[in-house]
């Protein structure tokens, strides 16, 4: 059996003349401003797929972290509208687009949308007379109770479900448990779109990689990320550590002390450390340390060799790993030599200090035979930026691939397989009730089955 043979498929389903509530990933806007555009080109086969085959389209999306933790207030401004999104795709692709105004019932409240308003029928009435091209809803995150579980969270799946008769899900990147990624699957039909389904795909070159597989990883949040580390070591020949988690595992390593770093993280990477596979671990030899974080300043930073340093030693700011890392003979046979390279990457602190981020996608760029997985937005953006030529050449070569979210895909592998997913989950067992089955536990489908 093909791994999507057991995935409910945008191919499938019947749009014509029916109203498609579609979740899609178009988390590239920050300060108004659209960063990257990837992540809605990415969308568009299928959006294209809904429209030309007489779907009547309706899109959402998050932005942003709008909604401040502590207090439960939702900050609904430009900065985390959808506005620079639906002008993007309006001018490019001219498509006439629909923006309903969902309405608070509590306009002087802060906690944002409360629900959606039936002032939307209008404009979905509008949408299947053809008169907009597609409907565009606000910020998921606007709404309130997107992020939350229980009765909130019911009647919001439930109203958005009522917009429609077919939900679709395109947006792989956003694995999280929302409502609006889970709860319309309860209520409709509901399908993979196009994307969702190449990732899936991708994924299985992770799940079962041509050897050797090398995995980099970088970031910060040590805690949340022992589950993947270890089970990346699991499949993996050689892990390679950038970041906050190297810091961390390179504080606890050598009982360093390092300006900036939690003793949270460095705990973390002890625990990490006692228990992983640390002989697959190949680690940057040479670091960055600054004085300041405010920049690359002349005279306040230092290329340090970290098997010089003493036990115990006090640190500045470790803020790369330095380009002289990647010439040791470990680090570049490690990727030179890889038949399957995952990345999801940033090796210092932009936007000043690129040049170890630089030397790796170099490095991985020059291994013209593995197969080469990029994932994250940041990744992407940052190997765009500093070795552009090569990353427009990865644009037309099969053996590169870039996912739209790179968390998505270590959560996915501390899972061990795609189906694990909720919202990939949810998809299927939609599926099973609507063909009278009982849920099945899919996380036991491995890729290849």
């Amino acid at each position: 059996m093909k791994l999507l043979d057991n995935l409910p498929r945008i191919q499938d389903a019947d749009v014509y003349e029916r109203v498609v509530l579609m979740r899609v990933d178009h988390n590239v806007v920050k300060k108004g401003r659209i960063i990257d555009p990837m992540r809605i080109e990415a969308t568009i086969p299928t959006i294209l797929r809904i429209i030309r085959n007489g779907g009547h389209l309706i899109l959402m999306t998050h932005v942003g972290r709008p909604k401040d933790k502590k207090t439960g207030d939702i900050a609904m401004t430009f900065e985390s509208s959808v506005q620079p999104v639906i002008d993007y795709l309006a001018q490019k692709y001219e498509l006439r687009i629909g923006v309903p105004e969902l309405l608070m019932t509590d306009p002087c409240a802060q906690r944002g949308i409360l629900g959606i308003d039936t002032s939307i029928n209008r404009m979905v009435r509008e949408l299947c007379e053809n008169k907009w091209d597609l409907l565009y809803l606000p910020n998921t995150r606007w709404f309130h109770a997107e992020e939350l579980e229980g009765t909130e969270a019911e009647l919001l799946g439930e109203q958005m479900a009522n917009l429609a008769d077919v939900y679709v899900n395109d947006a792989f990147g956003s694995w999280q448990p929302h409502v609006s990624c889970i709860k319309p699957t309860e209520y409709l039909p509901s399908y993979a779109g196009l994307l969702m389904q190449k990732e899936i795909e991708h994924l299985d070159a992770i799940f079962r990689p041509q050897r050797p597989f090398v995995g980099v990883v970088a970031g910060s949040k040590f805690d949340t990320k022992i589950g993947p580390l270890n089970a990346l070591l699991d499949r993996a020949d050689h892990v390679i550590l950038g970041g906050v988690l190297y810091n961390a595992v390179l504080a606890a390593k050598y009982d360093l002390h390092i300006e900036g770093l939690d003793n949270t993280e460095v705990e973390s990477a002890r625990r990490f450390l006692a228990t992983a596979d640390v002989e697959k671990l190949v680690l940057p030899r040479f670091i960055v340390e600054s004085d300041t974080m405010d920049g690359k300043i002349e005279g306040k930073w230092r290329v340090l060799d970290v098997t010089k340093l003493e036990k115990g030693a006090k640190l500045g700011y470790v803020l790369d790993a330095a380009p002289e890392s990647f010439a040791e003979v470990e680090m570049k046979e490690a990727l030179s030599t890889a038949s399957t390279i995952f990345t999801n990457a940033v090796m210092g602190f932009t936007p000043h200090f690129g040049d170890g981020s630089r030397a790796l996608y170099g490095l991985i760029a020059d291994n013209r035979d593995a197969m080469k997985l990029f994932g994250g937005g940041d990744t992407l953006q940052e190997f765009q930026g500093l070795l552009p030529s090569r990353y427009n050449e990865a644009q037309n070569d099969n053996r590169f691939y870039f996912f739209t979210g790179g968390g998505t895909i270590l959560t996915a592998i501390e899972e061990g397989s795609a189906f694990g997913l909720a919202p990939v989950a949810a998809l299927l067992h939609s599926r099973d009730r609507l063909e009278g089955k009982s849920d099945t536990v899919y996380s036991d489908i491995l890729p290849g089955q």
